[in-house]
Parts: structure tokens; sequence; C-alpha cells
């Protein structure tokens, strides 16, 4: 079985991206055949500043080889680096409606944010259906808001089939419901634009602000507090097992704790459970020949796949035309 995500190289990893996607894709390259990349194109949707693009793509790219992701057990480029990718999405953008792409949950929820209402934002699924499809991938780890965007994808990849044939393969996302949506700061879905993340490799005193930023109500710690309800107990139940939440819910119901405490809690877990990934990157930040290699592997890799699948696109569609 074949499993692909990629990750924008749009600023630094934070708990949403890394329980949500990265995590699981470390932890798939045991089991599966795994393709990873960096969204360099998609990037270019918000960013459009030479020096913050570039150090963002390398930036992602030490965060995802520190946090675990091994270029020999996995396909590992940046997308950029197979431009076959953008060919394809043209020729799909022929097998999709305007209004479904005006239909687009996210396309929607960027517009209310304020960003600027570019083609490429709208047109946005239709190069995330080409990565997908140009490479074979039966099921694709997302987050719960990219399940639209797989469902884009699959009418795609269908609608396509019926007209060519049984060219490529339908793939299904694949959602764990419990991280489907990590709240941020603030409540809402953990993201870069709503800035109310709290980031991986921040620097000890930033990573400390961020957690004690974390929104609670007012009660004492005399009080008891409502788990279910605490964007606290959410984000900190993430690094626990299903003992240790029990053991933190207990401490929400039973007067004697307040927040303070347990976001100081929080904020010496993080910094823990991330230690020896936060050791690793600066490690990697050293070794820019080594980043390079894989990187260049990785590409080679993924182009040999995209060229054979595109190849028989073209043939397909007729744009090899030599009789």
């Amino acid at each position: 079985m074949r499993i692909l995500s990629g990750i924008q190289p749009s600023g630094r990893p934070h708990l949403g991206n890394y329980f949500s996607m990265m995590k699981r894709m470390v932890e798939f390259q045991d089991k599966f055949e795994l393709f990873a990349f960096i969204a360099s194109y998609h990037a270019l949707t918000t960013i459009q500043n030479q020096e913050e693009l570039k150090k963002g793509i390398w930036e992602t790219v030490l965060d995802f080889l520190a946090l675990g992701l091994d270029p020999n057990k996995s396909v590992f480029w940046i997308q950029s680096d197979v431009p076959e990718v953008t060919e394809l999405c043209w020729i799909l953008s022929n097998f999709i409606t305007v209004s479904q792409l005006e239909l687009g949950h996210s396309y929607k929820d960027k517009i209310s944010q304020g960003i600027v209402p570019n083609s490429g934002l709208f047109f946005y699924p239709v190069l995330m259906a080409a990565d997908i499809l140009l490479y074979k991938s039966d099921r694709v780890p997302v987050g719960k808001d990219q399940k639209q965007h797989i469902e884009f994808t699959r009418d795609i990849a269908e609608r396509f089939n019926r007209c060519y044939g049984n060219v490529f393969t339908i793939p299904e996302p694949d959602i764990l419901e419990e991280v489907a949506v990590v709240p941020g700061i603030d409540g809402r879905k953990m993201s870069k634009s709503y800035k109310n993340a709290i980031y991986i490799f921040s620097e000890e005193k930033d990573l400390k602000k961020q957690v004690m930023s974390i929104i609670t109500d007012s009660k004492g710690i005399h009080e008891p507090k409502d788990p279910d309800q605490s964007i606290l107990y959410k984000i900190y139940s993430l690094f626990l097992n299903e003992e240790q939440r029990q053991e933190l819910r207990e401490r929400f119901l039973v007067p004697g704790t307040g927040y303070g405490q347990i976001k100081q809690e929080l904020y010496i877990t993080i910094l823990e459970f991330f230690k020896k990934e936060r050791e690793r990157r600066k490690d990697l930040e050293k070794q820019k020949d080594y980043v390079k290699q894989v990187l260049e592997e990785g590409a080679k890799k993924a182009k040999t796949i995209a060229q054979e699948v595109l190849e028989i696109v073209r043939e397909k569609t007729g744009l090899v035309y030599f009789f």
C-alpha cells in the first residue's frame, strides 16, 4: 500500500501538524510504502517572498527529518523538484467544474480570514489532486479540514478513468478522528494563519509563552473544572496514554490544582517529548551536504514514477500525437 502526504513550508511545524500528519507519516514508513513531500508550489498561494520561501522549504525539510522521517524507508522530496506535477494539474483541471471548486471549505475559510483570493488558492485542490494521483497513492493522511479535497481528487480520477480507462488509483482519506482537529491556544483549529499555534522547535522561552497563552476559564484552584470544555486538557491529552488521560481528567474534576500549574507541566512535557528531536535538528543544521543529497535522491525516485504516470496520461489523452 502506498501512503502519500505533504506539508507546506509556510512556517515551523506546530503540534497540529505533528499529531494529525507528521507523526503518523513517521509511523507509516515502517509498515507501508511512504511518499512524503514539501509542498513548495502550494506555498506560493500565500508566500510571495523569495527569501521567505527558500528559508521555509529548508527549515521544513530539517524539521521533518528531525521528527523521524527516514529517507531510507521513504521517498522524500520537494514538490517543485518534480515539475511534472504541474503538467498533470493542468490536464486534471478539465475534469472538475468551477462550481465544485467554489464550494471548497478550505478556500472559503481562508478568504474569511482576509487572505487575498488569488486563483492559485482557488485552484489549490486540483494541484493537490495531481500530487496524489501522479504517484498512484492509495491512502492520504489528512486533517478533517482536508477531507473535501480528497473527495475532489476522487471525483477527478473517476471522471478521467471513465473517459480514458483505468489510469488512476482512487485514493482514500486516512483521518485519525482523535487528532483530526488539534485545537490551538484559542480553541480554534491550530493553524499558522490563526496565529494560535504551539511550535515544536520554538526557543524555550517562546514555547513557554505559547503554552501559558492557552485560553482557560476563570475557575480558581479550589473549584472543579470541566475537562470536556477545556482547550488545555485537549492539548495536554495528545501527549498522554489512556491511563494518564484519566488521571489528568480527575485532576480537573477534583479541586486543588490551578491552570497555571497544569500549563507549566505541559510546557515541561512538550520539551521532554521532543528532546531528542530538538537535538537531532541542531545536528542536521550542520549537515547541509547530507540533507541536499537526501533531497536529490528523493526527487530522483519521485520523478521516475511521475514520468511513467504522466507518459501514460499524455498517451491516453492524445497529447502523444505521433501515428
